[in-house]
């Protein structure tokens, strides 16, 4: 594996804030998804905060001036925690969305995280229009005897999905998606710790990828539920995501193969619940081959994009640059990210010409 990622990232503006007077964007407007309905129109669905930190899922068509994103407008809610499994007595939510459209399935699918009554839990929901979405549950992981573990009983984030098959472990087209569960159960289960798959030595949370079959998928699309053959894809390596690695936006074909837009964490963590740990959040981007995407064959050593505007710098939760969204208009591709948990901003991805 070498460093090269032959990419960058322009930081441009800040596109959307939270609405002054709305109720359901009182604790902040961030880490958007994204999409285009059948007519082409280019929509943001980012996660709206409301007071006692429950998050919906809006949708907000995106104003291009030029051929750049400069701002949006709001058309309501599309996802809600209207689910038992969404709801908790103190917290619930549907959080973070990705969406990926797949051309296969003729279908948008979401991944979200459904905070409910155990806490964060990866979830999947699909649509033909971006507007009415189809829940089809949490994600099952399949147990492996090799791993002697059980990733359903883990937190997960971070979860996003191919756009298209892809060879999965010995040769089988698949649909495969990238997820980060988290090893401490302890905050279920007071003072039981982490519980680290076999064979694996460090317990900082880092991205796993894992496996549907296409043929079963393609026949009934619920099966994308059911995950299975998961395996370690990468951890944390530079010092810029000392702490933890995440996937931001879904992986996009790139001439070097997949192309990775993650984040990764430094500082110190006190406390996993609190907003006021000493924390960076910035992104960097990985290249998977396209052959066999559970390879990395390269990696960023530093990231492409650190905080450093006010809005990246101050919010809810500081120091924050969260890409989660990446979308082509008129040949130019941007990436949409949170800054400070609180507001949505927009980058320029360009590719470095070979020397």
């Amino acid at each position: 594996m070498n460093s090269t990622v032959p990419y960058t990232l322009t930081r441009l503006h800040t596109i959307m804030v939270p609405e002054p007077g709305n109720p359901l964007e009182v604790e902040g407007v961030l880490n958007p998804a994204s999409g285009r309905t059948p007519d082409g129109q280019l929509y943001l669905l980012p996660r709206l905060v409301a007071e006692g930190n429950v998050s919906r899922v809006g949708m907000a068509k995106v104003v291009l001036a030029d051929g750049v994103p400069i701002g949006v407008e709001r058309e309501g809610v599309v996802l809600a925690p209207d689910a038992g499994w969404e709801r908790a007595l103190d917290h619930s939510g549907t959080e973070d969305p990705r969406v990926t459209w797949v051309p296969t399935l003729g279908l948008h699918v979401m991944t979200y995280v459904a905070f409910g009554p155990l806490g964060p839990r990866s979830a999947l929901a699909v649509s033909a229009d971006l507007r009415t979405w189809r829940r089809l549950g949490p994600i099952h992981f399949e147990y492996q005897e090799e791993l002697d573990a059980d990733l359903n009983l883990c937190s997960n984030k971070d979860i996003v999905v191919f756009p298209e098959v892809v060879p999965g472990p010995g040769g089988v087209p698949c649909y495969a998606m990238i997820h980060r569960p988290t090893w401490d159960i302890g905050w279920i289960r007071p003072g039981e710790g982490f519980h680290v798959p076999a064979g694996i030595t460090d317990d900082r949370p880092g991205m796993w990828i894992s496996y549907a079959p296409a043929e079963q998928v393609q026949q009934d699309v619920a099966a994308l539920v059911h995950q299975h053959d998961s395996r370690l894809l990468a951890l944390p390596e530079f010092p810029f995501e000392l702490l933890k690695v995440g996937a931001g936006p879904a992986p996009i074909r790139v001439p070097e193969g997949w192309l990775l837009i993650h984040h990764g964490v430094s500082g110190e963590i006190t406390d996993p619940w609190s907003t006021g740990n000493k924390v960076r959040y910035a992104a960097g981007a990985m290249i998977l081959d396209a052959d066999d995407p559970s390879r990395v064959i390269a990696r960023t050593a530093e990231p492409l994009l650190a905080p450093e505007t006010d809005d990246e710098l101050v919010g809810t939760v500081g120091n924050v640059v969260f890409p989660t969204a990446i979308e082509e208009v008129d040949g130019t591709v941007f990436v949409f990210y949170g800054m400070a948990d609180a507001k949505i901003g927009v980058a320029r991805l360009d590719r470095v010409p070979a020397q």
